[in-house]
């Protein structure tokens, strides 16, 4: 922000100065002067409740003054031991203790020292006495029905103010009507009493709340009696008819009270609240009203109160002074009062004499002037004393002012005036001081001051002189004062710098001289960088119910951080630092969060920020946008058969340009109720042509869209009903469904209900064989389907289909061409040969069928294939058909996933839309050996110091004649490094177990098993076992395996063993890492590491750790193992099994990818190790 901006801060140190300078002459405490009463007591009153009453006069001169006091113009001494006196003040205590109403009166405090005199106002101390009423008997009072009377209450007195009220024994306030009345010294009025108004608990109570008492009157009885005279046999009604009419009376005045005559003179002060009352008795119950006379009553201060028995006027002024009448009325006749109305007031000041301060041989002089009614009389006294008593040569005194001439040293005194009339008496003191002195500087040498670039700086240089004195400012480092009009020298000495820069910056002397001497001292002034503010983002515009944040970036001089306080505002109103209860405004210092946004959370907001120095704004513009409001007052003109004009009225779009308006229309007979998009217009249009189909009751509404959203709809239009016409359209999408042969189910999509146009709608079918020089075949129907027959199988037709109404047709069709219902296939393929690729792979061709033989439209070739016998034990194998589909024209196909070394039948059919035609004769074939699967198990089921003795299960799957098996192991010790890898080829494939030799003692071994056929090696089956260590104990694996001591042995390690493993379960199923899963990661299986990314084990882990070995591939000497190919990448995708129609008749599961490996995991046997 610019510096002239930031007024707040400047205006604030404005108007300080102002004030500042504008205040008198005060002079040092060091320097000799009259006393100045500095404090002082107002009214006080002792308060029974009270602890103690304190009685203040304080006041300040040089020598230090002493004080004395009068009571009612008398002097008065601290006598009675009970006074507490301060010490160098005048306040003393009375504690409320024993009598003190001898304490009561007006005290005055003078304070005195060898210079004069100061005197205080008078204090009032009112020592208020307890307010009793007296004991009294009251007779009781009796009166006729309709008759006035009074009954007094006679409050005893006490400290003001006084509330009066009328209740009876229970409390209960004695209601007050046109008829009853209380008046303002508390008697209870009656007009004209009645039956009820019979009690003898009428008390009044009187309470006086500055002093917590209130006190209740004796209670009084009043009887009223019925009249006499009345017949008895007369109902009450008719009683009481009578009473009236006897006692019925014109009104006669009981307040003001009938010995005032009829008028009366009031006298209210100024300012006061006046209060004129008239009640008068009679019957019927007069009504009173207020006029005054020659004028009105002031408008807005006046009101009637208590049933108009009470005219007030608050806030008294010279005009309401006059007469003023009341004015009690029944239809028997008036009474009147006037009241003269006199307006006085208290004196008050118009000017008021000041203290000052003089040098020897000066001239001065003193006003004192005051107002009030009656005028008030104008005393002056000099130290407290009378004016006349105190002459001084050349001296001239008024009633209004006094001068001096050729001012002395002994014209030092404190001068009081005052004012005075019937309604009260001000003093005010002047104090004149005669005083010749060197300039004394009262600000501190050295102070330091600072400002930001850019505003204003003010040095102060605060002083005393007499004579007056000279100020001037220069900087240290320079000879001339400063000068031009950045500078500016206030009477007190301050020095204001205006629009500061850098070079400001430095040390000032202020020096002050007049005739006596001269003084100086030296300030200190730093130049701080403006505060700067930036609020973002600029102007947002924020969707309703999405969150506004606003984010206040300031940038400060680093000596005002600690001062900073940032604050929010909106439209000028503050936001509570806490934000709102509901916690949707969100204050975070620098950010401002709105959740929700609504409508009022539009506006301006300023982020403010304070310094100890200076302060800058930054405003941001936040709109809110919301769906526009519907558009009003639709309206329908320019009516045609075929179109309608539609105007409306937009609304409010919510600080949001309307983009469109979509037209909406309602009327189709189908679906009534539901509402369809009719046409979009652009935002700036609000009027648009609708085009209208025939034979609709239309009613139409519009939606108005901004960026934000649609408008809830308008209020529907009046309705629009177009004259019915001949269809404009044919039905569409005209097809045949599933036929049986010959036949044709012609369907289409019916028109619809806006699209008729008319009533009787139908639908004309034409039809005949494509190519065919016959007649057109016709048919009218009134649904949306017609069934065909026709004389071939799936031949082509032209067919059309055209709407008519009771109007007319609808526009001349188009034709399209249709199959009648196909048949299936009537002959099957025959299969040319199948090429066997590997053990699980085999091609298959066949020749296709004529075209005339399809009967419809060829959607493929089906494959069915089972397996008959293995030929490894030549074993037949129950029919399982499976089943692979070939879309399209086409004569060959893969058939995948056969199992090796067996034979298999073969069928090939065609298949159309309706179905599959019949299967070819079975064709033989056989697929060759294959890879055996891996060995079921590898034990190592016996451990020595340098041997071990492995056994394994057979494959499950052999795939072809077992040769052999393939036996590899290698050191893997709990280390990264990993020994060579030794193979050992077992021929005798009967042999289930191998026993190994020359091992390492105490190593740890891993073991690779596979069995082979003459077409390779399968997967390896893995182990892991540690060898026994070297001792006595060497062989004691052979001999103590029959102890009873080694079983018991054994069991605990055992269970010791499935304890731990149930732990590892259940880390496991935590989380953590399984142990067989760290070894796998510590020791892959040399496999994994030859095919890598073809590693499909139990345990793999795409983060394998690095070995330092290498492996030789444990491929070396076999051939590389044969595929099986998935059914997706040779059939059509559908690898389902399906039945002879088709159907789905089973899941087939291909088996693994080209090249991968599998692998069972591995488990670690465990052996007592021998020392």
């Amino acid at each position: 922000m610019e510096p002239l901006l930031n007024g707040r801060g400047l205006i604030i140190s404005l108007i300080f100065f102002l004030l500042k300078f504008s205040t008198a002459i005060e002079i040092p405490p060091s320097v000799q002067q009259v006393p100045t009463i500095i404090k002082q007591s107002k009214v006080q009153v002792a308060f029974p409740f009270d602890e103690y009453f304190q009685i203040e006069c304080e006041a300040k001169g040089n020598p230090e003054p002493t004080f004395t006091w009068t009571k009612d113009g008398n002097p008065f001494y601290f006598t009675d031991h009970r006074i507490i006196t301060s010490n160098n003040s005048g306040t003393f205590r009375i504690p409320n203790e024993g009598h003190i109403s001898h304490f009561q009166g007006k005290y005055r405090c003078f304070a005195s020292n060898k210079l004069g005199i100061a005197m205080s106002e008078e204090i009032e101390f009112i020592v208020p006495s307890v307010p009793k009423f007296p004991k009294e008997k009251i007779d009781p009072l009796e009166v006729e029905e309709g008759d006035p009377i009074v009954l007094p209450c006679n409050p005893p007195k006490g400290l003001p103010p006084l509330h009066i009220y009328w209740m009876n024994i229970e409390l209960e306030h004695i209601e007050q009507d046109e008829r009853v009345y209380m008046s303002q010294k508390g008697d209870l009025y009656f007009a004209n009493v009645e039956e009820k108004d019979s009690r003898n608990d009428y008390c009044c109570f009187a309470a006086f709340p500055r002093l917590r008492t209130i006190v209740q009157k004796m209670p009084m009885k009043l009887t009223v009696n019925s009249l006499k005279h009345a017949n008895d046999s007369s109902s009450s009604t008719e009683i009481g008819s009578k009473a009236n009419s006897i006692k019925q009376r014109k009104p006669k005045l009981l307040l003001p009270p009938t010995e005032s005559g009829s008028e009366s003179s009031i006298t209210i002060l100024k300012g006061e609240t006046l209060l004129l009352e008239c009640f008068a008795e009679g019957l019927p119950t007069p009504q009173v009203d207020w006029n005054k006379i020659g004028g009105d009553l002031p408008k807005g201060r006046e009101t009637k109160e208590n049933y108009g028995k009470t005219l007030k006027i608050e806030n008294v002024s010279y005009q309401d002074k006059g007469n003023y009448r009341c004015t009690a009325s029944n239809f028997l006749g008036t009474a009147t009062h006037d009241f003269h109305v006199i307006v006085e007031e208290p004196p008050r000041w118009t000017k008021k004499p000041q203290s000052a301060v003089y040098s020897t041989g000066s001239n001065g002089i003193l006003l004192c002037e005051a107002e009030g009614e009656p005028q008030p009389t104008i005393k002056w006294r000099v130290n407290g004393s009378p004016i006349d008593n105190h002459p001084f040569a050349g001296d001239v005194v008024f009633p209004r002012e006094i001068s001096f001439t050729n001012l002395q040293p002994n014209h030092t005194a404190v001068y009081q005036c005052e004012a005075s009339n019937v309604h009260g008496t001000i003093l005010a003191s002047a104090n004149v001081d005669v005083v010749d002195v060197r300039p004394l500087i009262q600000t501190k040498d050295g102070e330091n001051y600072a400002t930001v670039v850019g505003y204003s700086a003010f040095l102060h240089c605060e002083f005393f002189a007499s004579p007056e004195a000279v100020v001037s400012w220069q900087k240290v480092e320079e000879v001339k004062p400063l000068e031009g009009r950045r500078y500016h020298i206030y009477d007190n000495g301050t020095l204001q710098i205006n629009r500061t820069t850098e070079e400001d910056a430095g040390s000032y002397s202020c020096w002050v001289e007049n005739a006596i001497g001269k003084t100086a001292v030296t300030a200190n002034l730093d130049i701080r960088n403006a505060t700067k503010l930036r609020v973002s983002p600029k102007n947002p515009r924020i969707p309703k119910l999405h969150t506004l944040e606003l984010h206040c970036e300031s940038k400060c001089d680093l000596h005002l951080k600690h001062s900073l306080k940032l604050s929010w505002s909106k439209d000028g109103e503050a936001f509570e630092i806490n934000g709102t209860e509901d916690g949707r405004i969100n204050i975070d210092g620098a950010n401002l969060t709105i959740s929700n946004v609504t409508l009022e959370d539009q506006g301006i907001y300023c982020c403010s920020a304070h310094t100890a120095l200076d302060s800058a704004a930054d405003i941001t513009q936040v709109t809110v946008l919301d769906v526009p409001d519907p558009p009003e007052n639709l309206h329908l003109s320019e009516r045609q058969n075929k179109s309608v004009r539609l105007s409306w009225e937009a609304g409010d779009d919510h600080n949001s340009n309307i983009s469109e308006y979509i037209v909406e229309f309602e009327g189709n007979k189908e679906e009534p109720g539901r509402w369809e998009e009719l046409t979009r217009v652009q935002g700036r249009k609000t009027t648009v042509i609708l085009p209208l189909a025939p034979f609709v009751r239309y009613q139409f509404r519009v939606i108005a869209v901004n960026e934000v959203g649609r408008s809830q709809p308008s209020q529907p239009s009046d309705h629009h009903e177009t004259p019915p016409a001949a269809p404009d359209r044919n039905p569409q999408n005209i097809r045949v469904q599933a036929s049986q042969p010959k036949e044709m189910i012609i369907k289409w999509e019916p028109l619809k209900s806006m699209e008729q146009n008319g009533p009787g709608l139908e639908y004309r079918v034409t039809w005949k064989p494509q190519g065919a020089p016959v007649e057109w075949e016709e048919e009218t129907v009134t649904n949306h389907t017609l069934r065909v027959m026709t004389p071939a199988v799936y031949a082509p037709y032209d067919v059309k289909v055209q709407a008519i109404n009771q109007l007319g047709s609808g526009p001349a069709p188009q034709s399209v061409t249709l199959y009648s219902g196909e048949d299936y296939p009537d002959t099957a393929p025959v299969i040319h040969g199948v090429d066997v690729i590997n053990s699980t792979l085999v091609k298959v061709t066949w020749s296709t069928i004529p075209k005339d033989r399809v009967h419809g439209r060829l959607k493929g070739y089906q494959i069915n294939w089972w397996k008959t016998k293995s030929l490894l034990d030549g074993r037949t194998h129950p029919k399982e058909v499976n089943v692979l589909r070939f879309s399209g024209q086409r004569n060959s196909g893969m058939v995948p996933s056969l199992d090796a070394f067996s034979e298999f039948h073969l069928t090939v059919l065609a298949y159309n839309s309706k179905g599959a035609g019949p299967e070819s004769e079975p064709y033989i074939f056989q697929t060759p050996e294959g890879v055996p699967e891996q060995p079921t198990f590898l034990k190592v089921i016996k451990v020595d110091e340098d041997t071990a003795t492995l056994s394994w299960g057979l494959p499950k799957k052999l795939n072809g004649n077992l040769t052999g098996y393939l036996l590899q192991y290698q050191i893997i010790n709990d280390t990264y490094e990993i020994g060579e890898l030794n193979d050992i080829n077992i021929t005798t494939p009967s042999k289930p177990s191998w026993h190994l030799s020359n091992l390492n003692p105490t190593t740890k071994y891993k073991f690779y098993l596979r069995a082979c056929t003459s077409q390779g090696c399968g997967k390896p089956i893995t182990e892991e076992s540690s060898t026994l260590g070297k001792g006595k104990y060497a062989g004691l694996y052979d001999d103590i395996s029959t102890q009873g001591w080694f079983i018991g042995l054994m069991c605990a390690i055992a269970l010791l063993t499935l304890v731990l493993l149930t732990v590892c379960f259940v880390k496991r199923n935590r989380g953590g890492k399984y142990s067989v899963k760290e070894k796998e990661d510590l020791h892959p299986d040399p496999e994994i590491q030859s095919v890598k990314d073809e590693t499909f084990g139990e345990y793999s882990d795409s983060d394998e750790k690095p070995l330092k070995g290498s492996l030789r591939s444990l491929n070396r000497d076999m051939q590389p193992t044969e595929s099986a190919d998935s059914l997706v990448e040779y059939g059509e995708g559908d690898h389902a099994l399906f039945n002879e129609d088709g159907s789905f008749i089973g899941a087939y599961a291909g088996s693994k990818e080209k090249g991968s490996v599998e692998s069972n995991g591995s488990s670690t046997a465990t052996f007592p190790l021998r020392a």
